[in-house]
C-alpha cells in the first residue's frame, strides 16, 4: 500500500495555470467512477477549490504512472512543472494542515474543511474510497473540527470574501454611500453581500444567470436583484463590481467594459474579482479607470491579519502533529490486517472442526463441559497465533517486513 497526493496550488501555480485546472463536481464524480480503469489505483479523493487541485490515493505499486495517467485524462496535461508530490507521513500531514486550514491563503479560513468534507463525500458515493482514505479523511475532517475548537485560529478570521470586501474598502474609503454589483448568488457571493451590509454599503446589486436566485439572495440582504443581461447597464452606477460565479467562462468581457466606461464618462470603476476560474477577462485592466483585482491580489489584504493567526498557527501544528504520529502508527497495521486476519479465520476453521470431531465422540458432556473445552480452544489458537503475529508487527516498516509477510503466508496459509 502506498499513500501518496499530487497536487498544485497557490504556492506552486499561479492564477492562470489554477483556474485551467479547476474541477466542477460532476467532472470530479465522472473521474472517480472510472478508477478501476487505472490498475494500481485503489482508492482516490480529489480536492478542488478556488486556489487547489489535488488527488489524493492509494496505489498497490507505481503511483507516479497511475496517478498521473489519472490526473492527465481528468485535467489534461501542462501541469508537471506546477506539480507537488507527498508520501506515507507527509501526505498525512498536509492534508491534516489543509483541513485544519493551515495551507490556506487565508489561514484560518472556514470554507477549506466544508470542501474537504464534500470532496470526501464526492469520492465515498463514487466507491472510490476503501479502508485508508476513509480513515484518512475521517480523521482530517476531526482534526480540522479540533482545531477550530481548541485554538483561536479562526477568531476574527478573515475569508476571500471578507478579504474582496476590506481590499474596497482600503481603495474606496467608507463604503456609505457607495454601490455595489455582485455577480453570482453562491455561498461566496452571499459572504460578501454580508460583509458589505457590515460595511453599510449604500446599495447592493445582485445578478445571476438564475434570475429566480438573485431575487432570494436580494431578499436576504435588501438588495436590489437585476437580469443577466441588464447587469452590467446597471453598473453606470455603481462602484464596486465584484464576481463570484461558477462560470467556466469570462462573464464580463472587454468590449462590455469598454461601453460602460464610455457612458459612465470615464469615472472610475473597481472589479474584484474572486472566482477560480475568473470571470472577469484580464484584458478589462487595460481600460482607462478600471481596476482590477483577483483573488491572489487579496494576499495584501492577508498580511495584516497574520500575526495574530500565526501564534495560533504554532498551537494549531502541535494538534496536527499529534494526530499524525496516532494515525501513522494505526497505518502501520493496515497494511497487514488482511493477512492477520486470514491467519485468525485458518485457526479458527481448524478449532470449529476438530471442537466439532471431539463433541461427536463425547455426547455426554455437559453444558459447562463443552463451554470450558470452548474457551480452552479458544486460548490454545490465541497463544500459537500471538508469536507470529508480534514477529509480524515488529518487523513492520524494517528491512525484515517482506520476509516475515511471505514467510507467515507460505508456513500458515498455502
Amino acid at each position: 500500500m502506498q499513500l501518496k497526493i499530487l497536487g498544485l496550488n497557490y504556492k506552486t501555480a499561479p492564477l492562470e495555470i489554477r483556474e485551467k485546472f479547476s474541477l466542477d463536481k460532476e467532472s470530479i464524480r465522472r473521474g472517480l467512477e472510472n478508477l478501476e480503469d487505472y490498475d494500481e489505483l485503489e482508492e482516490a479523493v480529489i480536492l478542488s477549490t478556488c486556489n487547489r487541485t489535488e488527488i489524493y490515493a492509494v496505489t498497490s505499486t507505481n503511483f507516479s504512472t497511475s496517478v498521473k495517467n489519472f490526473i492527465n485524462d481528468l485535467i489534461g496535461g501542462g501541469v508537471e512543472n506546477f506539480l507537488y508530490e507527498y508520501e506515507g507521513e507527509n501526505c498525512v500531514r498536509h492534508l491534516f494542515k489543509v483541513a485544519s486550514s493551515l495551507d490556506s491563503l487565508i489561514i484560518g479560513e472556514g470554507q477549506i474543511l466544508s470542501q474537504v468534507k464534500e470532496a470526501y463525500t464526492t469520492a465515498k458515493s463514487a466507491g472510490a474510497t476503501g479502508t485508508v482514505l476513509n480513515t484518512l479523511f475521517n480523521k482530517a475532517i476531526a482534526v480540522g473540527k479540533i482545531v477550530r475548537t481548541e485554538t483561536k485560529i479562526a477568531y476574527s478570521s478573515v475569508s476571500v470574501s471578507s478579504a474582496a470586501v476590506e481590499l474596497a474598502a482600503k481603495k474606496l474609503g467608507e463604503l456609505k454611500n457607495r454601490r455595489a454589483l455582485i455577480f453570482g448568488a453562491g455561498k461566496m457571493a452571499q459572504l460578501t453581500a454580508q460583509h458589505l451590509k457590515a460595511r453599510n454599503i449604500g446599495k447592493i446589486f445582485i445578478a445571476n444567470r438564475h434570475y429566480s436566485r438573485a431575487v432570494e439572495m436580494a431578499g436576504k440582504f435588501s438588495a436590489e436583484a437585476v437580469t443577466w443581461d441588464e447587469a452590467l447597464l446597471k453598473a453606470d452606477n455603481v462602484d464596486i463590481i465584484i464576481t463570484s460565479t461558477g462560470a467556466p467562462h469570462y462573464v464580463v468581457k472587454a468590449w462590455q467594459t469598454q461601453q460602460l466606461m464610455a457612458r459612465r464618462q470615464g469615472r472610475e470603476i473597481f472589479f474584484i474579482d474572486i472566482a477560480v476560474p475568473r470571470d472577469v477577462d484580464p484584458e478589462v485592466a487595460k481600460i482607462n479607470g478600471v481596476t482590477l483585482y483577483n483573488i491572489d491580489d487579496l494576499e495584501s489584504v492577508v498580511e495584516s491579519h497574520v500575526k495574530f493567526r500565526q501564534e495560533e498557527a504554532k498551537a494549531a501544528q502541535k494538534i496536527v502533529d499529534a494526530n499524525v504520529s496516532a494515525i501513522m502508527e494505526r497505518f502501520k497495521y493496515l497494511k497487514f490486517r488482511p493477512l492477520m486476519a486470514d491467519l485468525s479465520q485458518r485457526a479458527e476453521k481448524i478449532r470449529v472442526r476438530e471442537l466439532r470431531r471431539i463433541a461427536n465422540k463425547l455426547p455426554n458432556l455437559s453444558e459447562e463441559e463443552r463451554k470450558n473445552i470452548e474457551q480452552m480452544t479458544k486460548m490454545i489458537v490465541r497463544k500459537l497465533l500471538r508469536l507470529p503475529m508480534m514477529k509480524l508487527s515488529s518487523s513492520i516498516g524494517t528491512e525484515d517486513e517482506k520476509f516475515f509477510a511471505e514467510a507467515m503466508r507460505a508456513l500458515l496459509l498455502d
